[in-house]
């Protein structure tokens, strides 16, 4: 299978670089820089991309690669910090911005001279600049392909070694012509046909799950998130009635999320499901806790405790199934892209439950991905596009302690939020939406009585790797609606606000 290497340096947009080549039908690996140069050998790339980072190439704990890597004859496309590494380690010249008045941050105009990188792109575009250096001397055999007015080097190339680099980010949406850029280095320097398709890697998957696994059994800790619940297809479309699935409701999930993840577990798939109803354990364990730290803790250990007993009812069992996806890899600092590893800890469940190996179907998948994976099994889009959904569940929307009653106050108002947000056609075009409830109450005045009820916070945004996220501009009207909504329908609530810090400062979610 032909497949490019991203070499991570540590910048925000690295994980987008990845999605951008996967987004042209390439398959993609993204891997430490600290990888030997005998592994980028073994790995067959088609081409090498250099992320950006936000170090200083110049100085001494910079980050480095083997020079050999420039001789191996394979394609390379340095990326901000990625072009000011190809210069600096081939003996050109990279200053700090401060020296020269020279710093460039955000969208910039750029002109493009002939290039095979520029093929089929207006020779005066824009693009989002954000660096601090700059490339002051080029070396030897590069010359400049692209400028702006104060980057003379904007971006430059050897075609003779098949090396590109970029000081703009070509990756993210403020450079409009960036994704033929993109293309471009993939088709046109690669050599890459585009043969990444989530159709054939549905039928790939399932016939390598089918002749790992053989005849053993297989379990699966389903949440009901889409990660899991489609790990838990995927399996089941190879093993059929190997694979079972527990599902611990701990009472912690949206309105009517539970009975949903059953239904169509049993009736659309026919899959041997284990639902465990175990809300009033979970909140026993939770009253009086108002550490964000300790629900997660105690929710964590009863989770596993729960899952504990429920699998030693089954007997041994060979696999467990995981809905690990690539980012959770990326973020971890291994960078293995295996399918299935061996035993390991995980959660801690490994320890507790006895098992030989995890399967982690969606491990080399982005989130985006697992959705289109989601939607070649058939799986109802309600599913395959429900909001992101932390693992504590509602007990950490809930700021404070948790009490029943506050749970359902939540369910109530998360509902109608969610459900108008849909209604106004923004559902996908908002990467997180939902409901918190707060621990304020304060006065109000409803049919002309005096209350004392709780603030509700609705939180909604953008963002496209969900490590920086800017506040969604919901119109008002949609917000009025969703206010008057909650306030007249949802009991014990008289003040709705709407959260507009931006991560950072803030984070996505409450606790």
């Amino acid at each position: 299978m032909e497949s490019i290497l991203v070499l991570d340096f540590g910048g925000q947009y690295n994980q987008l670089i990845a999605r951008r080549v996967r987004e042209a039908n390439v398959y993609c690996e993204v891997k430490p820089y600290t990888i030997s140069l005998d592994e980028i050998i073994a790995g067959n790339y088609m081409g090498i991309i250099f992320t950006g980072g936000p170090a200083s190439v110049y100085t001494e704990d910079a980050p480095r690669v083997d020079t050999n890597i420039f001789s191996l004859g394979v394609p390379i496309f340095g990326i901000c910090y990625g072009a000011q590494l190809i210069a600096f380690t081939l003996d050109g010249r990279v200053s700090s911005g401060a020296e020269t008045l020279t710093r460039e941050y955000g969208k910039t105009p750029l002109t493009l001279m002939e290039s095979e990188l520029f093929i089929g792109i207006s020779r005066e575009t824009s693009c989002w600049m954000s660096h601090g250096d700059y490339i002051c001397e080029l070396p030897t055999g590069f010359y400049a392909i692209a400028t702006t007015r104060n980057c003379p080097f904007a971006a430059f190339e050897n075609p003779n070694k098949r090396i590109y680099a970029v000081q703009y980010h070509p990756e993210v949406l403020h450079t409009p012509d960036g994704m033929a850029m993109i293309r471009n280095f993939l088709y046109d320097v690669c050599g890459c046909t585009g043969t990444w398709k989530m159709s054939s890697f549905v039928d790939n998957m399932v016939t390598h799950l089918r002749e790992h696994i053989g005849a053993e059994k297989v379990l699966c800790a389903l949440s009901g998130g889409v990660d899991s619940s489609v790990a838990a297809v995927l399996v089941h479309k190879a093993v059929g009635k190997q694979l079972t699935c527990i599902f611990v409701d701990h009472g912690l999930l949206r309105k009517n999320e539970g009975d949903e993840v059953e239904k169509l577990f049993r009736n659309q798939y026919d899959i041997n499901l284990i639902r465990v109803n175990a809300k009033e354990r979970f909140l026993t364990k939770l009253v009086n806790v108002s550490d964000p730290e300790k629900k997660r803790k105690i929710i964590g250990e009863e989770f596993i405790r729960v899952f504990e007993e429920e699998a030693k009812k089954i007997g041994k069992v060979s696999f467990l199934v995981q809905g690990t996806i690539y980012p959770d890899v990326i973020e971890s600092g291994t960078g293995n892209a295996m399918i299935i590893k061996s035993h390991h800890n995980v959660g801690a469940l490994p320890d507790r439950v006895n098992f030989e190996e995890i399967v982690e179907p969606l491990r080399t998948l982005f989130k985006d991905e697992v959705r289109v994976v989601g939607v070649e099994l058939g799986i109802p889009e309600y599913l395959v596009w429900r909001q992101p959904f932390p693992g504590p569940g509602l007990a950490i929307r809930v700021v404070g302690s948790l009490t029943k009653n506050k749970l359902d106050i939540l369910r109530d108002a998360d509902a109608i939020f969610c459900e108008e947000v849909v209604a106004a056609g923004m559902g996908r075009t908002i990467s997180q939406y939902f409901a918190a409830l707060t621990n304020m109450r304060s006065v109000g005045v409803m049919g002309d009585e005096r209350t004392y009820d709780y603030a509700i916070v609705l939180r909604a945004v953008t963002t496209m790797d969900f490590m920086t996220a800017d506040w969604a501009k919901i119109p008002y009207p949609v917000l009025e609606k969703i206010s008057n909504r909650i306030i007249n329908e949802v009991r014990h609530v008289n003040r709705v606000f709407y959260d507009i810090t931006s991560k950072p400062p803030a984070t996505i979610e409450y606790e």
